[in-house]
């Protein structure tokens, strides 16, 4: 099974470019390069969103130093609730740690699923309905301009393209 995975990887358009060194762009023509196109993309749309879901857990935790620091949004998880009570202002004051704490368990599972290409599809969706969300409550608390600031709202569309129509290659699922 592995030698089948590994012939299909090998075949393609991109195959065909790493092994005669020819350009990517000098493909003959649209129907050679979608599907090139389309596979690469996918993968960094993948691991845009994963990569980002993941440092900002980390950052969260600490684990990039000290509040303050350079490059430390939070630095603990404290303060990212303080940011999460000021994103979701209209909620109860009890529901804050539990939107905090499933908001950093989702983008954990996300990062980690969309990096590995694993259930790409259901990562992608939920990562969709997750920044809907938040972007959502953005808007609702700071004014509708601040999520388009933070690209909340390209970040979501990139995750429905991957729900939609994102290319299977170089994923878990792939192997699978």
């Amino acid at each position: 099974m592995a030698w089948r995975t590994l012939r299909k990887m090998s075949s393609g358009p991109l195959h065909s470019v790493v092994r005669t060194g020819q350009s990517i762009l000098k493909l003959r023509s649209a129907e050679q390069r979608a599907p090139l196109a389309l596979d690469l993309l996918s993968l960094g749309s993948r691991a845009a969103l994963g990569i980002s879901f993941l440092l900002s857990v980390s950052d969260r935790l600490g684990l990039y130093g000290n509040p303050g620091e350079r490059g430390v949004s939070w630095g603990t998880f404290e303060r990212f609730l303080g940011y999460a009570a000021k994103v979701n202002s209209f909620a109860p004051a009890w529901m804050i740690p539990f939107l905090g704490a499933a908001a950093t368990v989702l983008e954990f599972l996300f990062g980690v699923t969309l990096v590995l290409g694993l259930a790409v599809r259901w990562a992608a969706f939920g990562s969709a309905g997750l920044l809907l969300l938040f972007g959502s409550a953005m808007a609702i608390s700071f004014g509708i301009k601040s999520p388009f600031d933070y690209s909340v709202f390209a970040a979501m569309c990139c995750a429905l393209f991957l729900g939609f129509a994102g290319s299977k290659r170089w994923t878990v699922d792939s192997l699978l």
